[in-house]
């Protein structure tokens, strides 16, 4: 059995941030959605300190633009780049609106123990690319018209169905920018990540 340092992260965690369907604007770290994302990673870092390694990840390009899945190159390798600087333990994701695409399709990706979907532009069933093992959390605002709560529900309902450990967490009243309900979006984070700790301790 291998015995980790107490300095050494148990869990990796992926941060991924939305964009847009299409666009070949540079992604800055500093554009809205971006910006969104940074108190999910800081809250995580304040309340499990090292025993988490949170990267927030950056794109080339703010679109996802059709058929070149521009985020997707990458996204994998920061997939590749953590689990390759923290071999062994398990990754969660956590990806707002086109971010929540980007982590469906990473976790194909057997490293990947976690996902949660933060009102995830889940457009073309983009959940069937999650593999058995991973624990997925799903959250959409109920009055979101950027993306859709109904098909959140319709991905976790299939993704149950299949065996997957599978939630779909309602926000009555929540938009898709997730600057309302602020402590439920940042709470139910910050559960995920516990149980995910929870889970990466007892492998």
């Amino acid at each position: 059995m291998l015995l980790r340092a107490p300095s050494s992260p148990v869990l990796a965690v992926l941060v991924l941030p939305g964009g847009t369907d299409s666009s070949y604007k540079p992604f800055s770290p500093l554009q809205g959605s971006a910006l969104r994302m940074y108190p999910f990673s800081a809250s995580i870092r304040a309340r499990y300190g090292s025993a988490v390694a949170v990267r927030d990840v950056r794109y080339r390009v703010y679109g996802w633009n059709g058929e070149q899945n521009s985020p997707m190159l990458y996204a994998k390798k920061a997939l590749d780049d953590i689990t390759a600087r923290h071999p062994g333990i398990p990754v969660a994701l956590i990806g707002h609106s086109m971010g929540g695409r980007v982590a469906a399709q990473l976790a194909a990706h057997r490293g990947v123990g976690s996902l949660l979907a933060l009102a995830p532009w889940w457009q073309y069933a983009d959940w069937r690319n999650i593999h058995d093992d991973v624990r997925v959390v799903a959250m959409h605002g109920t009055a979101d018209t950027r993306t859709y709560a109904r098909r959140t529900e319709k991905g976790i309902g299939e993704l149950v169905a299949r065996g997957v450990d599978a939630t779909y967490l309602p926000v009555p009243g929540g938009g898709h920018a997730m600057l309302d309900h602020m402590l439920t979006w940042q709470g139910e984070a910050l559960r995920f990540i516990g149980r995910s700790l929870d889970d990466a301790r007892l492998r």
